[in-house]
């Protein structure tokens, strides 16, 4: 699952739309905060980890996390979000392996993991997984012996627990120790069979072994997955694109009705039951342009865009997922003018953020408009935190250098890694390479 572990980027509104105040945060501000809540009212604890960023938290936020049964769960459990671009939300997200956002996690009052959920759900599926991992702590160990006795059922609900948090070396090496009758048994089962496949692909990746995740990838998409069939796509692509250009484009080709379909009946549609609609679009884009159709690559960008702007109308903030996805395809489909005039709206909607004034100060300097860039960059850095400082300082430098204020950019970067650069090294030696 690759989409949602997205890259940074941009923000803006017509005049005429109201600017939007930043939401609070829902419970507690730490998750520690909410272990040590969870603990005192004997309450399991749920984490929403989340970014401002992210465009599958903006569709949880407004169509999901709220009303009557939103009420319902925060009287249950000690809901807190924890933001994947703090020092703490990340530090989090390492401690509990989580590799996609939105990932919903559930704890106990003792901090021992319930399960979790992974990318956006429809309303009518969220409210009953979140229900069914609160069931009790003993769930998953009540499943593991249940399937040591031979219940299919319950070797591929474990197989999938492992899936989930991303344990494929694990999850595999768990099913080894079943009684060998209830293995002969269990790898002729269809779903076992998927749940076995998707490990071994999670696995592949740990080992960046492109010719496994090919492999496995392929396997899974033969399978009934559902709404993961755009992220086990971008997999088998991302494996597939160092290959001779006739394997790879042959290696597409396969993917292509199949994914045609999970479009057509899936995602572009009235009431889509795969909530991440972008994810979709794009990876059926993305066959498109690795078996070398131009064609079905601009018809489904088109036909996306369109789509979008009929569901949204002229106002950008009545539903900031669908802004975003549209902002997306746009960009995609390489219509710089509409993408100017759509992030400009968007950094009005919400003044509150950093990440449209990034987003479109960074793109015009990625189009070698610097001195247009800088403002919207430099706007941007007065909101930006954690981690994302280091984004917007790096195009700031790029935008500086590009005019020729080199030391005006060394300045930048000096102050940015002074502040964040021992908490995100990785994200601070990108940014000294700016520099030089």
């Amino acid at each position: 699952m690759t989409r949602l572990a997205a890259v940074l980027l941009p923000l803006a509104l017509a005049a005429a739309l109201p600017a939007m105040a930043a939401t609070p945060p829902k419970g507690p501000a730490t998750i520690t905060s909410a272990l040590e809540q969870g603990a005192r009212q004997h309450k399991p604890v749920l984490i929403d980890f989340q970014a401002v960023w992210c465009y599958s938290c903006y569709f949880m936020a407004s169509h999901v996390l709220n009303g009557d049964e939103f009420k319902a769960l925060e009287s249950k459990v000690v809901f807190v979000e924890a933001d994947a671009d703090d020092p703490d939300g990340q530090a989090w997200m390492k401690k509990l392996n989580v590799h996609f956002l939105p990932t919903y996690v559930a704890l106990d009052e003792h901090g021992n993991e319930l399960g979790r959920i992974l990318a956006e759900r429809p309303r009518d599926k969220f409210y009953p997984e979140v229900a069914a991992i609160l069931s009790g702590s003993q769930r998953l160990d009540k499943l593991k012996g249940d399937a040591q006795k031979g219940s299919l059922a319950a070797v591929a609900a474990v197989l999938d627990d492992y899936q989930k948090r991303y344990a494929g070396a694990e999850g595999l090496a768990w099913f080894d120790t079943l009684p060998s009758m209830v293995k002969n048994v269990a790898d002729k089962d269809r779903d076992v069979a998927l749940g076995r496949q998707q490990l071994l692909l999670l696995k592949a990746k740990a080992d960046k072994n492109d010719t496994a995740i090919a492999d496995a990838a392929k396997h899974v998409l033969a399978g009934r997955i559902g709404c993961q069939r755009p992220y086990v796509l971008d997999d088998l692509l991302g494996a597939t694109a160092s290959l001779p250009p006739e394997e790879k484009r042959a290696a597409a080709a396969e993917q292509k009705q199949a994914m045609q379909s999970y479009v057509d009946t899936q995602v572009l549609v009235a009431n889509p039951p795969c909530a991440d609609i972008r994810s979709g679009v794009l990876s059926l884009a993305d066959v498109d342009a690795a078996a070398g159709d131009a064609a079905g690559e601009k018809a489904i960008l088109d036909r996306a865009i369109d789509m979008t702007r009929g569901k949204l109308g002229s106002n950008v903030a009545s539903d900031r997922n669908l802004a975003d996805n549209l902002r997306v395809y746009l960009v995609r489909a390489k219509r710089g003018d509409e993408v100017d005039a759509l992030e400009l709206k968007l950094i009005a909607a919400y003044p509150n953020d950093y990440v449209y004034a990034y987003r479109h100060g960074r793109n015009l300097v990625e189009n070698g408009r610097a001195q247009e860039g800088l403002p919207f960059l430099e706007k941007a850095a007065t909101k930006a935190y954690g981690a994302n400082r280091l984004q917007v300082a790096t195009y700031r430098a790029k935008a500086l250098i590009a005019l020729g204020r080199k030391d005006e950019a060394k300045k930048v970067v000096d102050t940015v890694l002074a502040q964040e650069g021992k908490t995100f090294p990785e994200a601070a030696a990108r940014l000294r390479q700016v520099i030089g």
